[in-house]
C-alpha cells in the first residue's frame, strides 16, 4: 500500500479532541458545580422569601429539573455536531485517497476508510456509533451556525448578547453596592423601606462631606468600570490559578454564610417569617433560578476534556441534585434567619461595631466578596460580549480587513457603555436579575438548546441514517418534552411581562 495512504489511515484514527489536559468525570463535575453555583445564588434567598418557602421549594426543584433536561439537550447536540464534523472529514479523506491512488478501486478505498473509522452509515439494526462523541469542543455559536437557519443564528447571537449585557450590569451594580455598604455608615433601624436608603447620608459624622448613599454608589460604579473596562480593548485569558483562587473564595464565602445563618437561627431563633405561598413573588424567583442554574453556554468547554463520558448523564443528574440541595439550604437559612433580606445576600452581613475581631473580619470578607470574585469575571464576560457583537455584525473570517476604529474602539465602547449607563440610574439588582433571567436567560437556557437539539436530530438522521445511534442522546428525547419546554418558556415570559407592566403602571 502506498505511503500516502498509510498517512491517511493514521489521520482517520486521530482523535478530534482539542489539545489540552484531560481530567476525570469527578473533576469535571466539580467544575460544573463551581460554574453553576456562582454569584447568581446570592440573589436566591431574597427571591425565595418573597415567593414563600413552600412555593419556592417546589419552584426551585422544578426549575432545576428543567435546567438539567436542557443540559442533556446541549450534550446531545454537541455529540451530533461532532458526528457531522467526523462525517465531513471522512468524506474529504475518502475523496483525497481515491484521487491519489488510482490503482485502488473506489470500493476498496471506501472499505479501508470505514473499516478503520466506523460502521456503515445506514444499518438495519440500531447500534452504537463512534461518529457520535464529545471529544471535540464545539461551542453553542458553532452549533447554531451548523444546525439553525439564518433567523435562528441571529436570534441566538441577540439572546447571548442581551444575556451578557445583563451579566455585566448585574456585576457592576453588585460591586458598587457592596463597596457602598462597606464605606457608608450602617442604616438606622427605623428605616425599613429600601427606596429610602439611597437618600440617606453616607456618613453619620457631621464633619465629613455630605454624600448620600446613592452618590457613593455612583462613585464606586464609575471607579469599578474605569478600572475593569479598559481590559475589553485587549484579549485577557482567565488563568487556571485565578479560577482556583476565585473558586476557593466563593466556597469559603458560601460556607461562612450558611454557618452564620444557622448560628443566628440557633442563637436567637427565626427572625424572618416568609409566607408559604405568594404568587406575586414568583416572577422574581423565576429570574433568580434561571440565572442561578445557568451553565449551558459554557458546558461544551467543560465536558470535552472529561475522560470516560459513558455515564455522563447520570453523573450530571447527581451534580444537579447536590446543587439543588445546596440552594435550598442557602435560601432556607437566609429566609428565616433575617427579618429583611437584601437583593444581594452578602449585604445582610455588612460590618458592624463588633468587639469580636474575628467576626468583624468575617463580615468584611463577606461584604466585599462580590468585589473579589466579580472583578475577575467582569473582563472575561466583557471580552466574550465584544466577540459575540463582532460575530453578529461583522464577518469574522476577514476581521482584519475592517478599519482600526471599528475593530479596536467602537465595539469595546459599545460593550461597556450600556451596562454603565443602565446601572448608573438603576441600581436595583432584583430588577436586573428579573429581566436578565426571565428574558435572555430563558432563551439561552431553554429555547436555544431545544431548537438546537430538534434541528440536530433531524440533520444527523438525514446525514447518517436512522440506524446509527447517538449514545449521548437525551433521555427526554420524545418530541413532547421539547413542546413542553417551549410552552413553559412562553408562559413564563408572559407572566413576567404582565408582572413588570403592573409594577410600572
Amino acid at each position: 500500500m502506498p505511503r500516502r495512504f498509510w498517512g491517511v489511515r493514521r489521520l482517520i484514527r486521530m482523535p478530534l479532541a482539542e489539545g489540552g489536559e484531560q481530567y476525570s468525570i469527578w473533576v469535571g463535575l466539580i467544575y460544573i458545580f463551581n460554574l453553576i453555583v456562582g454569584t447568581g445564588a446570592l440573589t436566591l434567598p431574597a427571591a425565595f422569601a418573597r415567593a414563600g418557602w413552600s412555593l419556592s421549594t417546589i419552584s426551585v426543584v422544578f426549575l432545576a429539573f428543567l435546567s438539567f433536561m436542557n443540559a442533556t439537550y446541549v450534550i446531545e447536540t454537541m455529540a451530533c455536531a461532532n458526528a457531522v464534523f467526523k462525517w465531513k472529514r471522512l468524506q474529504t479523506i475518502k475523496r483525497d485517497s481515491i484521487q491519489d491512488h488510482d490503482h485502488d478501486s473506489e470500493e476498496e478505498s471506501q472499505q479501508r476508510s470505514f473499516g478503520d473509522m466506523e460502521e456503515p452509515l445506514v444499518c438495519g439494526d440500531s447500534i452504537p456509533s463512534r461518529y457520535y462523541s464529545l471529544d471535540r469542543r464545539i461551542e453553542l455559536g458553532e452549533m447554531a451556525n451548523l444546525f439553525l437557519s439564518r433567523t435562528g443564528r441571529t436570534m441566538f447571537f441577540v439572546l447571548i448578547c442581551v444575556y451578557l449585557y445583563g451579566d455585566l450590569s448585574i456585576y457592576s451594580a453588585a460591586v458598587a453596592k457592596s463597596v457602598m455598604d462597606v464605606v457608608c455608615s450602617s442604616i438606622p433601624s427605623n428605616v425599613t423601606n429600601p427606596k429610602e436608603w439611597d437618600e440617606l447620608p453616607c456618613f453619620n459624622s457631621t464633619t465629613a462631606a455630605t454624600y448620600t448613599r446613592l452618590q457613593v454608589y455612583r462613585i464606586a460604579l464609575l471607579t469599578f468600570v474605569g478600572a475593569m473596562g479598559p481590559f475589553v480593548f485587549f484579549n485577557v485569558q482567565k488563568t487556571k490559578y485565578l479560577q482556583l483562587f476565585t473558586s476557593g473564595m466563593r466556597w469559603l464565602a458560601f460556607t461562612i454564610m450558611i454557618s452564620l445563618a444557622i448560628h443566628l437561627l440557633v442563637g436567637r431563633g427565626p427572625q424572618g417569617s416568609p409566607p408559604a405561598f405568594d404568587v406575586t413573588g414568583l416572577p422574581t424567583l423565576f429570574g433568580a433560578c434561571v440565572y442561578s442554574f445557568m451553565c449551558h453556554h459554557s458546558l461544551p468547554g467543560l465536558i470535552s476534556p472529561i475522560r470516560g463520558k459513558n455515564r455522563l448523564g447520570l453523573h450530571l443528574a447527581l451534580d444537579y441534585t447536590l446543587i439543588t440541595i445546596f440552594y435550598l439550604l442557602l435560601a432556607f437559612t437566609g429566609a428565616f434567619a433575617f427579618a429583611h433580606l437584601s437583593d444581594l445576600y452578602t449585604l445582610n452581613f455588612v460590618p458592624t461595631d463588633n468587639e469580636n475581631i474575628f467576626l468583624e473580619v468575617v463580615e468584611y470578607f463577606l461584604a466585599l466578596f462580590p468585589v473579589f470574585t466579580l472583578s475577575t469575571s467582569f473582563p472575561i464576560i466583557a471580552i466574550t460580549l465584544r466577540n459575540n457583537l463582532q460575530s453578529l455584525f461583522l464577518d469574522t473570517s476577514r476581521i482584519e480587513s475592517y478599519n482600526f476604529v471599528l475593530r479596536k474602539l467602537l465595539f469595546p465602547i459599545v460593550t461597556v457603555a450600556p451596562p454603565l449607563l443602565l446601572t448608573y440610574y438603576l441600581e436595583d439588582i432584583g430588577v436586573l436579575i428579573e429581566f436578565t433571567g426571565s428574558y435572555a436567560g430563558t432563551g439561552i437556557q431553554y429555547l436555544i438548546p431545544t431548537f438546537l437539539v430538534v434541528s440536530a436530530r433531524r440533520h444527523c438522521n438525514n446525514l447518517l441514517g436512522l440506524g446509527v445511534v447517538n449514545k449521548y442522546k437525551s433521555p427526554f428525547s420524545h418530541m413532547a418534552w421539547a413542546v413542553f419546554v417551549l410552552l413553559w418558556s412562553l408562559m413564563c415570559v408572559i407572566l413576567v411581562s404582565v408582572n413588570i407592566s403592573e409594577k410600572n403602571s
